[in-house]
């Protein structure tokens, strides 16, 4: 009697355990919810837009910013100072999605590839697994957190006022960026590099420098991930409407005119109900694009500005003929050696950094890969399901094919989920790709292509960088930490190639020959760019050539990716076009 009494103690206990965490949780949820539209009173559904105003008459806007993301938010919120913004966003909030929020969830996001996740997933036809944002916050809720500036040679070579750059940073920086707790994986990473000669040790800084360095993140010290929408807080809340999941269609033109001009925009909302939105007849209104490398081009291309004959075959009506939409886009292809730990270890995404003068940098996680309750699902870069489809052929690469191919996936190492990441990225890639629609709907990804190491300058960087991770695991810091001996390098380089990144066919010669090996473990860290390029699809003030009243403000205008890591720069980057709009238009008065 007193065991059965003891059991149903035991049962009564637990159920009220469970119901009492799960009220936590869903009052914490709540609560998050409650903040998050208080601060940010004017983020709305797309369903609630109403284009009329209260007396009478169509609402128009100064601004119509097209995309939330890492440029997109601090644009709006610095354009709103003065003006009327609207700010359209195609995915919901990040500020309730545990999943966005910490750093511990950072690749279940990636590895939610359903419809409503923060994470659009696409495969290029190089056979490489990608990610592109549908959040508001862009990239930088998604991301892994690394912040670092770019090279002063950089801003230089972008043209960009100095003064102005260095006054854009720290805005977004006040804001949103941190220093990183250091875990103990990053701390071997850097002495090691520092000893195999990637010095000086520069410590902490968001400069980039030559030699190692410890860089900012956008992770706090609990984990808690600050994304580029909390610099919507920023905003003159009475000039800003945001609309979440509102999916811009097209651009509106006037083709009235000697040139045409962007008049508004046409979306739906989370309901597919339709709508158009306009900017004001006041002479320098503007449409602002700012969707990012995928999603810039993608919409130029869908409004009419792109490949005359491309345009036609999908019954585009050409707006404007520019053979460069979409082209020469490019990706840091990256490569990774995993080193599994025979414990647990922190988690932890980029903090070191080596910034070499071989034109290849040097990067560190751990703590991301496998566990059994996702052991089929592809993390992003720190998995053993990202990788390339090679062994499927381009035209057959569909979404069921991937997740069958996934499926019949049976080696691959639980322990994984026990080990580290060195990541070796090619800086500046002379391999360049292009973009093409895939058909007319906006939701659709286009067809994507980067031709990794199709230049052999890239395929030399790579295996310049090889050799320099190949010292850095006979190191003496290195191998204090796992314990190992110089005889392991081979090992961990098979085991890299066998099971840990890969879905393509396996080379004997892997690891021999170190151009094979890059070749074969080829992924992607979401630093794509290009397709909207300064001086072939915009001019040097980021407006598009041959239309007016439309600008393109995001990674899709860069030629090279900024930095080795491209967060913070996108984000100045809208900081200081934001600012550089104001004081063209208003001088003085701006108040900036």
């Amino acid at each position: 009697m007193a065991l059965n009494n003891h059991h149903h103690l035991s049962n009564s206990l637990s159920l009220f355990l469970l119901s009492f965490i799960l009220a936590t949780l869903i009052t914490s949820s709540q609560g998050d919810q409650r903040v998050w539209q208080d601060r940010y009173p004017f983020i709305q559904r797309a369903s609630l837009f109403s284009s009329s105003e209260s007396y009478g008459g169509e609402k128009e806007y100064d601004y119509i910013v097209v995309g939330g993301g890492t440029s997109g938010c601090p644009l709006a919120a610095t354009l709103s100072q003065n003006y009327s913004v609207l700010l359209l966003e195609r995915g919901g909030v990040p500020f309730a999605n545990i999943n966005v929020s910490f750093l511990s969830n950072f690749h279940i996001t990636l590895a939610d590839t359903s419809a409503s996740s923060a994470s659009q997933f696409f495969v290029s036809t190089d056979g490489v697994f990608n990610a592109r944002a549908r959040v508001l916050g862009g990239g930088t809720s998604i991301n892994a957190g690394f912040y670092t500036r770019a090279s002063t040679r950089y801003v230089k070579k972008a043209g960009w006022d100095a003064k102005l750059v260095n006054e854009s940073y720290p805005w977004v920086e006040k804001q949103i960026v941190h220093e990183p707790i250091f875990e103990p994986w990053q701390r071997v990473v850097r002495d090691s590099l520092v000893e195999v000669g990637v010095a000086p040790n520069n410590g902490f800084t968001y400069d980039h420098l030559y030699g190692t360095k410890v860089g900012g993140t956008i992770f706090d010290k609990y984990g808690r991930r600050h994304t580029a929408a909390e610099l919507l807080a920023l905003a003159n809340a009475k000039n800003l409407d945001v609309l979440i999941h509102a999916r811009v269609q097209k651009i509106i033109f006037d083709t009235t005119g000697l040139k045409p001009r962007a008049v508004g925009v046409h979306f739906k909302d989370e309901n597919g109900a339709q709508h158009v939105a306009h900017i004001s007849k006041r002479r320098r209104s503007e449409v602002i694009v700012a969707c990012g490398a995928i999603g810039s081009p993608q919409l130029l291309l869908l409004s009419g500005i792109g490949p005359k004959a491309d345009l036609e075959k999908l019954n585009i009506s050409v707006v404007h003929d520019n053979k460069f939409v979409g082209k020469h886009m490019s990706d840091n292809p990256l490569n990774s050696i995993f080193v599994p730990f025979n414990r647990p270890v922190n988690q932890s995404l980029i903090e070191t950094v080596g910034i070499t003068k071989k034109g290849v940098y040097i990067e560190a996680s751990s703590g991301f890969s496998q566990s059994p309750d996702s052991i089929h699902c592809h993390h992003g870069v720190a998995s053993a399901e990202i990788g390339q489809l090679s062994t499927i052929p381009p035209k057959r690469r569909t979404q069921e094919a991937i997740e069958a191919f996934k499926r019949n996936k049976k080696d691959l190492p639980h322990e994984a989920f026990h080990g580290g990441f060195i990541l070796e990225k090619i800086a500046y890639p002379k391999s360049k790709g292009q973009l093409v629609l895939n058909n007319t709907n906006v939701d659709d990804n286009p067809i994507v292509t980067f031709n990794y190491f199709s230049h052999p300058k890239d395929l030399r960087q790579c295996v310049k960088g090889i050799r320099i991770v190949k010292k850095l695991l006979r190191s003496k810091p290195f191998l204090n930490f796992t314990k190992g001996n110089k005889q392991t390098v081979e090992k961990l380089l098979n085991l890299s190639i066998t099971a840990n990144i890969n879905m393509i066919p396996r080379h004997t010669n892997d690891t021999k020959s170190l151009k094979q090996f890059c070749k074969d473990t080829v992924i992607s860290i979401w630093h794509y760019h290009g397709g909207c390029h300064v001086g072939h699809v915009v001019n040097k003030d980021y407006e598009v050539i041959g239309v007016h009243r439309l600008r393109v403000i995001d990674g899709s205008t860069f030629h090279e990716s900024p930095g080795t890591n491209p967060q913070a720069t996108v984000m100045m980057l809208g900081r200081y076009m934001g600012v550089k709009i104001l004081r063209d238009r208003l001088g003085r008065s701006a108040g900036l």
